[in-house]
């Protein structure tokens, strides 16, 4: 970040503050933000202040900054106005009647898989993959078949910045078989990991794709069970990729515009 500092403009370097809240720190006192973002106190403080005035962030004496009230405010708005999460809400609720779980709805974050919204219907276990909390592209079915649909170039870049995190995952240990294995979860449809993110459960995963067919995220269902029949598995799969286009057909509908009429 540091010797990133010097190539941001001013928006961004202020956006980068909200950054240094990633939940590995979550208080933050002036002069270790100063050291981390390489800047000027003076433009540190201004930049606090504006945050700060909006409900961005908090502070407290002793403590430091934190997150504001604003985030949980817009979070709540985002549960009320979000149009994916409104498309997905019945579509999930019903998933989970039907096969009994937990079911998520995730979407591509940067270069991670963010929990947006979850539906459950069993109280046996459950998910470490709460709302609001990131994971990489990498790990779990709802994070991986968002990462097979992604552009090529993308990919590409993500495989160059650190290739061992694919092969540690089980990706390939080069461009090419990362290439193959996406490819290989395209043609299903679906992606199944078991034990990837908790132990002891199965996720089952389907794209959605906006209007132009660009995947926006995913729907996914997790089962408390590692040993499921093929037959059982194909039937709870093809109920994940109908979710699944049901949503993707909604939120694509909801955002194409009618046809102007034409009045005589």
């Amino acid at each position: 970040m540091t010797n990133a500092g010097a190539k941001m403009n001013s928006l961004e370097k202020m956006i980068a503050i909200l950054d240094l809240f990633d939940g590995s720190a979550m208080e933050w006192l002036p002069e270790a933000m100063a050291e981390r973002l390489d800047l000027p106190r003076s433009t540190l403080y201004r930049y606090l202040k504006v945050l700060t005035d909006a409900g961005l962030l908090t502070s407290l004496p002793g403590v430091g900054y934190t997150l504001g009230p604003r985030v949980a405010e817009l979070d709540f708005r985002m549960r009320l106005t979000d149009p994916l999460i409104a498309a997905s809400r019945p579509v999930m609720a019903e998933l989970v009647q039907d096969v009994p779980g937990i079911s998520l709805l995730c979407r591509r974050y940067r270069d991670r898989v963010l929990c947006v919204h979850q539906e459950q219907s069993i109280a046996t276990f459950r998910s470490n993959y709460e709302r609001g909390r990131a994971r990489p592209l990498v790990r779990g079915a709802a994070s991986r078949i968002i990462l097979a649909y992604m552009p090529t170039q993308v990919v590409r870049r993500l495989h160059e910045a650190s290739p061992e995190t694919f092969s540690e995952a089980g990706l390939g240990h080069d461009l090419s078989g990362l290439r193959g294995r996406l490819k290989e979860i395209r043609q299903r449809g679906f992606d199944v990991t078991q034990g990837d993110l908790t132990s002891g459960v199965t996720g089952i995963a389907a794209p959605i794709f906006d209007s132009r067919e660009n995947v926006l995220g995913s729907l996914s269902v997790t089962l408390g069970e590692t040993q499921i029949a093929p037959d059982r598995l194909a039937f709870v799969a093809d109920r994940v990729r109908l979710c699944a286009r049901i949503v993707s057909k909604t939120v694509a509908r909801e955002r194409t515009p009618e046809p102007a009429v034409q009045l005589s």
